[in-house]
C-alpha cells in the first residue's frame, strides 16, 4: 500500500519523507490555508522534496475554468497531480486533462457510481471519503470494498485512494480491503507505530538493563 500524507506542512512532510514513509502528497484548499502559505510557493517546494504524486486542487465550478487552472497546476512540476471535484464538470475536466497525459485526482467521490464515472473519465486516481461518511452514519469502508469490486472487474487502472482518514485502523481496514494508497494527516501515520504493549515491553528491558549495571557504548 503507498501512503500519501495528507498536509500542506512542509516539515512534516520532511519528516516523513525522510524516513521514507511517503510516496505521495495530497493538498486541499482548506490545507493550504492551514499552512497560510501561496498555493504555488509551498506545492513547488513540496514537488521538489517528494518523487511521487502531489495533488493540488482546483478551486473553479466550471469545466473551462478548471482545466485553465489545471493546466496551470500542472506547470508547477511534472509530479503533480490534478485535483478534480467528482461533478459533471470536474469529470469533464478530468477527460481533457488526462487526455492530455497530466495525472488527476478525482475527490469528493461518495458512492460506487461516482467512482465508475471517474475510471471512465479517465483519473489516475478517485478518492472516496470514509471519515465523512462515517459522520453521517455510513459505513465509508463499504464504499472502498465496492470500488475495489468494480476496477477488478472490468480492470480499470484508476488507483483507490482512501482519503478522510480519521484513525489507524482504518488505515489498517483500508490495506486488508485492498484500497491502493491512503492518506492521512502525518499524526495518524506516526501513530501507526504505537502500541501499549510495545511501551510496556521497553519499560520491562529497561529496568532489567538498569539492573545488570552494563553499558553497550
Amino acid at each position: 500500500m503507498k501512503f500519501f500524507v495528507d498536509t500542506a506542512d512542509v516539515a512534516a512532510i520532511r519528516e516523513l519523507n525522510d524516513l521514507g514513509m511517503v510516496d505521495g502528497v495530497t493538498t486541499n484548499p482548506s490545507l493550504i490555508l492551514k499552512s497560510g502559505r501561496n498555493i504555488l510557493e509551498v506545492t513547488k517546494e513540496i514537488c521538489d522534496m517528494v518523487s511521487g504524486p502531489v495533488s493540488a486542487e482546483v478551486v473553479a465550478s466550471e469545466a473551462k475554468e478548471m482545466i485553465a487552472e489545471g493546466l496551470h497546476l500542472a506547470q508547477i512540476a511534472p509530479n503533480i497531480a490534478v485535483k478534480v471535484p467528482l461533478t459533471w464538470d470536474g469529470l469533464t475536466a478530468c477527460k481533457a486533462l488526462a487526455s492530455e497525459g497530466h495525472k488527476v485526482n478525482v475527490t469528493l467521490c461518495f458512492s460506487p457510481a461516482q467512482a465508475l464515472l471517474a475510471a471512465k473519465a479517465g483519473a489516475s486516481f478517485i478518492s472516496p471519503f470514509i471519515g465523512r461518511l462515517d459522520d453521517i452514519h455510513l459505513d465509508g469502508l463499504d464504499l472502498i470494498e465496492d470500488i475495489r469490486v468494480i476496477y477488478d472487474n472490468y480492470d480499470y487502472r484508476t488507483e483507490i485512494l482512501a482519503a478522510s482518514i480519521r484513525s489507524v485502523n482504518h488505515v489498517i481496514d483500508c490495506a486488508k480491503i485492498g484500497a491502493d494508497v491512503v492518506t492521512a494527516p502525518p499524526a495518524i501515520i506516526k501513530a501507526m507505530a504505537n502500541h501499549v504493549l510495545t511501551d510496556k515491553g521497553l519499560e520491562q528491558f529497561n529496568s532489567d538493563w538498569a539492573k545488570t549495571g552494563q553499558k553497550i557504548l
